[in-house]
């Protein structure tokens, strides 16, 4: 009976602490709670922390503008509800980190990679709009696309942030602000680096517009400052350029077509702008720049139209443009590959 009191109010302490203080994010719960467990203690903790995520919704002040709760807040709230939790917790499988002296951020840091991908992916799901996603898509292109496999120098880790006045990444400073929104959320409760927060925004852009869910791991560091310039292909390039240049970054020619897919989103007049499918391939196909008159020729860039006239690009060209399925599978490999090139890795994540 002792134990089923302080279990209660535990859990009561926990509901209380939260409403008055504004909970965490609702994903990190999630992460540092148990799926399931069948004892009467665990039970009423989840009854609790469904109290709890309630509580972290946001309501507007009297004058109609929502009131955003401070990092301070925050991180009070954390600490509390953890520390009130702890006589519960400790009878919970697994979760002997929460036993510990230290505070509910030690607690956090127990957070496996599947967890702290999930809690990422969900600030990003609330900031990557349709309209959004094609800017942040480039924005993983582009700080991926540096990478060297010469000079072993560039790729995913970061540097973007660097080197937004690069004529190259003309625009990307909307996207950066995007995600910036999403890291000053993530900071409080858990470390993600730019590295990892880019290459998984670019996955959730490819989601938000209906295509493929890619499973990006976790775990890169963060370069401390710009990676080379001249790195970036440029998008004048031939055909034949082109695949010299994505061949020393260490892709094939198959994968410079299916990367190149990309395309298909945002106002470059490959079908719909928010819908990321095959279209890019079709219309390829088409041509349609070459017609004599008409807004057609300003289809595409230099470096699409070059690709269609290449012998080795069409064949690729002609598999995505009747088949979407294996666009979607190759292009999920093909982008993992690129959000991986040039990563210096975390070893836990490793």
């Amino acid at each position: 009976m002792a134990s089923s009191s302080s279990a209660a109010a535990a859990a009561s302490t926990s509901t209380s602490l939260c409403c008055s203080l504004q909970s965490p994010t609702a994903a990190a719960w999630r992460c540092l709670l148990p799926t399931s467990s069948s004892s009467r203690q665990s039970k009423r903790f989840w009854s609790a922390c469904t109290t709890i995520r309630a509580c972290s919704t946001e309501s507007p002040d009297p004058h109609g503008s929502v009131k955003m709760p401070t990092v301070g807040r925050r991180r009070a709230a954390l600490v509390a509800v953890a520390a009130a939790a702890m006589p519960l917790l400790s009878a919970l499988p697994d979760l002997s980190v929460f036993q510990s002296q230290e505070t509910g951020f030690q607690a956090l840091a127990a957070l496996d990679e599947s967890s702290t991908l999930e809690l990422i992916q969900t600030e990003l799901r609330k900031v990557i709009s349709k309209g959004k996603a094609p800017g942040v898509l480039r924005l993983a292109f582009h700080d991926a696309g540096t990478f060297n496999i010469t000079k072993l120098s560039g790729g995913m880790n970061g540097s973007i942030i660097y080197e937004l006045e690069r004529p190259e990444n003309a625009g990307l400073k909307r996207s950066i602000k995007v995600l910036q929104k999403v890291k000053a959320e993530l900071d409080p409760v858990i470390s993600v680096s730019w590295a990892d927060l880019i290459a998984v925004a670019g996955a959730e852009a490819v989601a938000e517009c209906d295509g493929p869910r890619i499973p990006v791991g976790l775990g890169r560091h963060d370069s401390v400052g710009p990676d080379p310039e001249g790195e970036m292909p440029e998008e004048t390039l031939s055909a034949s350029a082109l695949k010299q240049s994505f061949h020393g970054k260490g892709f094939t020619t198959q994968e410079l077509v299916v990367l190149s897919g990309a395309h298909t989103l945002g106002a470059k007049g490959f079908g719909n702008p928010n819908l990321f499918d095959n279209s890019y391939f079709q219309i390829l196909l088409q041509k349609p720049w070459k017609a004599p008159e008409g807004m057609t020729a300003m289809i595409g860039l230099p470096t699409d139209r070059a690709l269609s006239d290449d012998d080795e690009c069409i064949q690729w060209i002609r598999v995505y443009a009747g088949d979407q399925g294996r666009f979607f599978e190759d292009f999920s490999t093909a982008y993992l590959k690129l959000v991986n090139t040039g990563a210096q890795w975390e070893r836990s994540y490793m």
